[in-house]
């Protein structure tokens, strides 16, 4: 078990310090200004990479039932289906 007589040596010491604030003008300061603006940067970061991948994505969703047989019925002579313009 730890030595509970230097815990409460520190505490004495440190009770006179908090004291001392005020605690209507406590504020986060320069170092949660930091934080925070470092937390958003990369939050825009990662918004800018995700939006950069997202557009090189090639996808062609499947349509259903209904296109299978719209297929079938515009295929060709051998039974295929005409590959798709554009």
């Amino acid at each position: 078990m730890p030595d509970m007589s230097a815990s409460l040596a520190l505490t004495h010491h440190l009770v006179p310090f908090a004291k001392e604030v005020d605690e209507n003008k406590v504020t986060p300061g320069v170092l949660g200004f930091i934080v925070f603006a470092v937390m958003a940067l990369a939050v825009w970061g990662l918004m800018k990479s995700m939006s950069r991948h997202m557009g090189k994505v090639d996808f062609e969703e499947d349509a259903g039932p209904e296109a299978a047989t719209s297929e079938k019925a515009t295929a060709g002579p051998g039974g295929k289906a005409s590959p798709a313009k554009g």
